[in-house]
C-alpha cells in the first residue's frame, strides 16, 4: 500500500494572552462545579478577537508554514480537509474560504465537523485513506479552535467551566512519501453518547432564535464524571488497538500527544498507559483546552522543542465531546534521517 507521511505542522495562537486571574476575577463561589477537577484552570491561554474567524486564525498557521517551506507547497495540495471549532458561517464549513486564502484549487475539499477534540488524527485517518485509495498525493489539513469567545461573555466566563478553553490554529501537509510514515490510524465511534453534547440559553429559545440570552455549553457534575470516566478508558483503548496494529504496545511509544481538555485526564491517560512524562507532551498550561487544536499545536511546540527524535514512534490520540468518538494515528517521524 502507497506510503503516507505527515510532512510538517505548524500552529497560531491569537495574541490576546489572559491568566487565571481573569476567571478567579468573575467566579462564583456558589458555582457546583467550581471544585470539580475537570474546571481546574489552565495558567493561561490565548483568545480569539471578536472579529476573528476561523479562516483567519487557519490563515495565520499557514503564514508559519510557508516560512518554512514555501507558498507552492500550499498552493499545490490535491485535497484540503478543514475543521472550524465555530463555524463562520453557519450553513457552511470554512473550506471554499481557506481554499480561496491560501490560494489554492484542491481536487477535493472536505470540512468535517464530528471530530471536535479529536478531529486531527481523524483527518489523518481521512488524508492516508484518500492518499492511497483516490491518487491524490498531498493533503492539507487545517483546524481552528476560535470557540473561546463564547466563554468571555458576561454571563458564560462566571461558570467554572469556562476557564479552561483557549484559541489557536493549526495546519499540516500530509503527502504521499515515506518520510515520516503514518504507520497506522484507528477510530472508535461510540454514538450512544452524543445526547450529552448540547449548549444551553437560560431564556429556553432555541441557539437560531432571536433573544438576548448568552449561549453556553450545557454541564453539570454529573455530566463532567461521566466524561472523566469515558475519557480515561476509551483514549486508552484506541491507543492500545492502534499499537496493535503496528505490532507493538505503549510501550514501544516515544512520544505521546492527546488532546488536553484537562490536568485530570492527561495523569489518567499517562498512568492507564504506563507514559511517564518525558513521553507525554502537552500545551495546556500555556493555552488551555484547545479542543480539536490541541493536538496539532502540542506536536508543532514538542518539534520546536526538540522533543521527537528522527525514529520516534509519536502517537497521537483523543477523544471527541462526551465520549462519543476517539481516535489515534501513529507516525513513524522522520524515519530515514
Amino acid at each position: 500500500m502507497k506510503p503516507v507521511s505527515l510532512i510538517d505542522v505548524a500552529s497560531y495562537q491569537p495574541q490576546n494572552r489572559v491568566g487565571r486571574e481573569y476567571f478567579e476575577r468573575y467566579s462564583r463561589a456558589d458555582d457546583p462545579l467550581l471544585r470539580n477537577p475537570m474546571f481546574r484552570p489552565p495558567e493561561y491561554r490565548h483568545y480569539a478577537s471578536r472579529e476573528q474567524t476561523g479562516a483567519d486564525l487557519i490563515e495565520q498557521a499557514a503564514a508559519a508554514f510557508t516560512d518554512r517551506h514555501g507558498a507552492d507547497a500550499l498552493r499545490e495540495v490535491d485535497v484540503l480537509i478543514t475543521y472550524n471549532a465555530l463555524p463562520d458561517v453557519p450553513f457552511l464549513g470554512s473550506g471554499a474560504e481557506v481554499a480561496r486564502r491560501l490560494g489554492c484549487r484542491p481536487r477535493s475539499v472536505i470540512d468535517v465537523h464530528n471530530g471536535h477534540c479529536v478531529v486531527f488524527p481523524y483527518m489523518l485517518d481521512l488524508a492516508r485513506k484518500l492518499l492511497q485509495d483516490d491518487g491524490a498525493n498531498t493533503a492539507l489539513l487545517c483546524v481552528s479552535q476560535n470557540a473561546g469567545k463564547i466563554f468571555t461573555q458576561p454571563g458564560v466566563r462566571t461558570s467554572a467551566h469556562a476557564s479552561v478553553p483557549g484559541d489557536g490554529a493549526a495546519v499540516a501537509l500530509v503527502a504521499a512519501s515515506d518520510e515520516s510514515p503514518v504507520l497506522a490510524t484507528e477510530v472508535h465511534h461510540y454514538p450512544e453518547y452524543a445526547p450529552d453534547v448540547n449548549i444551553t440559553l437560560e431564556d429556553g429559545r432555541l441557539y437560531w432564535e432571536p433573544g438576548s440570552s448568552e449561549m453556553d455549553v450545557g454541564f453539570d457534575n454529573t455530566k463532567a464524571q461521566n466524561v472523566i470516566e469515558r475519557g480515561t478508558k476509551i483514549l486508552p483503548e484506541v491507543v492500545r488497538a492502534l499499537c496493535g496494529q503496528i505490532g507493538g504496545g505503549p510501550d514501544d511509544i516515544d512520544l505521546l500527544v492527546t488532546n488536553q481538555p484537562n490536568r485530570l485526564l492527561l495523569r489518567n491517560w499517562a498512568r492507564e498507559l504506563g507514559v511517564d512524562a518525558s513521553r507525554q507532551f502537552d500545551t495546556f498550561d500555556s493555552y488551555g483546552n484547545l479542543f480539536g487544536a490541541g493536538v496539532p499545536v502540542s506536536l508543532d511546540h514538542a518539534l520546536r522543542a526538540g522533543r521527537v527524535a528522527p525514529g520516534s514512534l509519536v502517537v497521537l490520540a483523543g477523544f471527541a465531546g462526551a465520549g462519543e468518538m476517539a481516535a489515534g494515528a501513529a507516525i513513524r517521524w522522520r524515519e530515514f534521517q
